[in-house]
């Protein structure tokens, strides 16, 4: 973007908003083991290298491929999977690349969240050794971009309702149905599409299976959607599959029933949750930095009572995500993380995040609409990741199952 220099007597033209501030008031993460740490910077260094071309991006609904993959170049998809053919990060380690990420973009955010959360791990907890042997450390490097493939146009948050179907047709399986808000499902790679078995003649009829589909086979058709106002810089596609062939070991093996996709599902909520503490940290941040600078009946913002208060009122919010986070990395170290406990995170960051977003937008003023002071970019961006990996009201009825021991899903 342009640079806008002050001219007629004006005394600012631009606000140093963007700058990392380290915001820790807790030390929530001091302690962060030198492996961990090491990871973390190489984050903060990619973001670095990349930010203002993913700014300009987002403003034009671009999709850089090269900048997608530059993370894979550096080794930042692993997101604390754990396989004998890809880098192992922790927890800790994953979710700190989660979080500068987003941090810096919301778009490259979700990425990691399509490329390592969801494609990455389907690969790597139920693939063929074949299957992984081929595609795991090509996506692992970005060398081939992935896409999951489960929610549709008319089943959302009740995708267990999927009707894509797979039928058998001698040595092949034959795909028909269609997919929505596919992150890379356009990209020119692979899709790990979930469908029915529609065989009655089978013992797996209406189970639901997962299938490795390369995006260049006959009948696949995927169409990027446009006029976005969040996730800009990433495009997601709606695909439609008319009639797809795919030999009968395209099927993930390890893939039985819709329990499997919501395997990967209740990993990615962590993520998701740190996702959600990287937007509101830069959110945080903008809005003291520019308290601090920007001066208004004769002194800076930050000295007027209202200001302060509002401010404290979001670090109350960014140090208990924070502290969700570290958590949450700790069980899943621990091999003790519950699928709730990480749909907690998930459910309590992402309120968080928009409460955070709203105030430092509101304490911009009119700055705070400009694209170039970040917020309101990360404002919208958090709409996405609210709704995305189970809404706010499935996360309510997981939680309120998990607590009450009944289920209020109709």
């Amino acid at each position: 973007m342009a640079e806008f220099t002050p001219r007629n007597g004006e005394q600012v033209g631009s606000y140093d908003v963007t700058s990392r501030l380290d915001t820790d008031y807790y030390a929530v993460f001091a302690d962060i083991p030198e492996d961990d740490r090491a990871v973390w910077d190489r984050a903060k260094a990619y973001i670095d290298e990349v930010g203002t071309r993913m700014q300009d991006a987002w403003d034009t609904a671009d999709y850089p491929l090269d900048i997608a993959k530059r993370m894979g170049e550096l080794d930042l998809f692993n997101d604390g999977i754990d396989h004998p053919l890809l880098t192992r990060f922790s927890p800790l380690a994953a979710g700190l690349v989660n979080m500068e990420v987003s941090r810096g973009d919301g778009s490259l955010g979700t990425v990691i969240a399509v490329q390592g959360g969801l494609a990455l791990r389907t690969l790597a907890l139920f693939g063929s050794p074949e299957q992984q042997e081929r595609w795991l450390q090509p996506l692992a490097r970005a060398e081939v971009l992935g896409s999951f493939a489960l929610t549709e146009p008319d089943h959302g948050s009740d995708s267990v309702s999927l009707e894509t179907v797979a039928r058998r047709d001698g040595e092949e399986w034959v795909i028909d149905g269609a997919k929505k808000w596919i992150g890379n499902g356009a990209s020119g790679g692979i899709t790990f599409v979930w469908a029915r078995v529609d065989d009655p003649d089978a013992a797996e009829h209406g189970a639901v299976r997962c299938f490795l589909v390369e995006q260049d086979t006959p009948g696949y058709t995927g169409t990027v959607i446009t006029g976005k106002a969040s996730l800009r810089g990433i495009h997601q596609a709606h695909i439609a599959f008319d009639g797809v062939r795919v030999p009968l070991d395209a099927v993930l093996p390890g893939t039985k029933s819709f329990k499997d996709a919501s395997t990967v599902l209740y990993s990615t909520r962590s993520g998701v949750a740190w996702s959600a503490l990287g937007h509101a940290t830069a959110c945080y941040e903008a809005a003291l930095a520019y308290a601090k600078q920007r001066v208004q009946f004769g002194k800076p913002l930050a000295r007027f009572q209202m200001v302060q208060e509002r401010l404290a009122h979001m670090l109350e919010d960014l140090t208990a995500m924070q502290l969700y986070c570290r958590r949450l990395a700790d069980l899943e170290a621990s091999g003790s993380l519950h699928p709730t406990q990480a749909s907690l995170a998930k459910f309590h960051n992402t309120r968080a995040a928009r409460r955070i977003a709203a105030t430092a937008r509101d304490l911009l003023g009119g700055n705070g609409i400009l694209l170039e002071n970040g917020v309101m970019q990360h404002m919208t961006d958090i709409e996405a990741i609210h709704t995305y990996e189970g809404t706010e009201s499935v996360q309510a009825l997981l939680l309120g199952r998990d607590i009450t021991g009944m289920s209020a899903f109709a």
